[in-house]
């Protein structure tokens, strides 16, 4: 019988960008997908290191599975992903259970390392990516994905800024792009397969393709460095078969005219922006290294707004950034009042070692007015998000069908193009990533709710059973 495998993940959706290839692999190497990690022959927790409870959270859990390898030795445990790639021998020190410890830049080779590790622990950690290496993307290794209908692409590895509090560039190392022909060719074969939505995924998606013109100058050409993200969201939307094109993340600094072009006349690119803010105060903002004001923030989403109908905008912010005055928040407070949020990830200043902003520990704000400030955002993005939702009452809304409800077996779930959830009773038995028209009646903080009208299009993926040669 084969063997087994249960991933968990933490963090972000590059993450489970990763989970997804590393399932593929696994599964390229004859092993079958468990439900839960009590059953399974190989367990694999692809770990974040963005928040400070992440190191709490994986050797909590991985107490939890040493008692299991206790009671089935034969059990491989493996640690991968951003905190592996920060932590790395320190894992096996904490926790000598583990059996495979690797990071961020190795991923493809996953299945090759829990296969040697039968003969004894493996820690293997690259510090940087091979520029001319292209199994060391994502993309170009086998996927298990959860949604048929839709993909994550990812178009560039690492980060070239050096904001105060993240850990990122640490752990992904320097930006690197991966090539536009190849892009294009891989979402041509996910339409083929039945995909019709994509999200680019990178941790500077506006500053994609910079590197590559830069080497194309190094090597003689006449070449401008400008970004090319502009030219790849029309290049994938105009691949036959691809409805939805989503991207993730964009950072405010690079974010040029032409790109907002691009959004505006491309039919397949979504009306949703993320538009990370992180503060509305510009003291805190050049003490993040962020390069641009609040006011340059605010000039730019105009932009979108004017040149995009139908906008939807979510964003992040981090209260209690080490020095942050109650001035500061109060400007924050402002800023997102006016951008008017259809959602935000609103989080603690939480201190990555590694980072400048862990150093600062003599301006760490006092946790009760963090606590009380995080709140005061929250009522404010809540009270935007809900005023966005109302609005949509007696709208029809385009959906894509995510699947049944957690909550009701009776209802939908489904997405529109702003990224609203929508959630809709249906007498017929839909399959995950058709598009149906819904009737909104009723609006929350985070969702909207409706009666279905019509089904628009069927989804084009198709089920594979796997056949068995006699």
């Amino acid at each position: 019988m084969s063997r087994s495998y249960f991933i968990r993940t933490y963090g972000c959706q590059m993450n489970e960008h990763d989970t997804e290839r590393i399932a593929g692999l696994l599964e390229a190497d004859g092993m079958a997908s468990a439900d839960d990690m009590e059953s399974a022959d190989v367990v694999v927790l692809n770990t974040c290191c963005i928040r400070e409870n992440a190191d709490n959270k994986l050797y909590g859990q991985l107490g939890h599975l040493k008692r299991l390898k206790q009671a089935r030795p034969d059990m491989q445990i493996a640690v991968a992903g951003c905190l592996a790639q920060k932590d790395r021998g320190l894992i096996r020190e904490r926790a000598d259970h583990v059996d495979v410890v690797f990071g961020t830049h190795n991923v493809y080779r996953a299945a090759e390392l829990i296969g040697a590790a039968a003969g004894g622990p493996i820690v293997e950690i690259l510090e940087e990516a091979a520029e001319d290496d292209r199994s060391s993307f994502p993309s170009a290794l086998p996927v298990r994905r959860d949604a048929p209908y839709a993909a994550w692409v990812t178009i560039q590895v690492g980060c070239d800024n050096s904001c105060a509090f993240c850990i990122v560039p640490s752990v992904r190392g320097a930006e690197i792009s991966r090539p536009m022909d190849l892009l294009v060719s891989e979402v041509a074969a996910l339409a083929a397969d039945g995909v019709t939505e994509v999200t680019l995924l990178g941790q500077n998606v506006n500053s994609y393709g910079r590197d590559l013109q830069k080497g194309r100058r190094q090597a003689g050409e006449r070449v401008s460095l400008r970004p090319l993200f502009a030219d790849l969201l029309r290049a994938v939307g105009a691949v036959d078969g691809i409805e939805r094109v989503r991207f993730t993340s964009p950072h405010p600094k690079d974010l040029r005219p032409e790109t907002i072009e691009a959004m505006a006349e491309v039919p397949a690119v979504c009306e949703h922006l993320h538009l990370p803010l992180q503060s509305g105060s510009d003291r805190v903002l050049a003490a993040m290294h962020r390069g641009y004001t609040a006011e340059r923030y605010l000039e730019r989403l105009r932009a979108v707004r004017d040149a995009v109908d139908d906008l939807a905008v979510s964003t992040d912010i981090i209260v209690g950034f080490p020095g942050e005055t109650e001035d500061d928040f109060e400007q924050t407070l402002m800023v997102a009042a006016e951008a008017g949020y259809d959602s935000a990830f609103t989080f603690v200043f939480s201190p990555r070692p590694g980072t400048e902003a862990a150093d600062m520990v003599g301006q760490y704000c006092d946790p009760d007015e963090v606590r009380d400030r995080f709140d005061r955002l929250r009522a404010v993005v809540e009270r935007s998000s809900r005023r966005g939702n109302q609005a949509r009452i007696g709208r029809r809304e385009v959906v894509v069908v995510e699947g049944p409800s957690k909550r009701d077996p009776g209802v939908l779930t489904g997405r529109t193009r702003q990224n609203r959830l929508v959630h809709f009773p249906s007498a017929q038995k839909l399959r995950p990533g058709t598009f149906a028209a819904v009737d909104v009646t009723e609006s929350g903080v985070h969702h909207l709710r409706g009666e279905m009208a019509e089904v628009i299009a069927q989804p084009r993926w198709r089920t594979r059973i796997p056949v068995a040669a006699l």
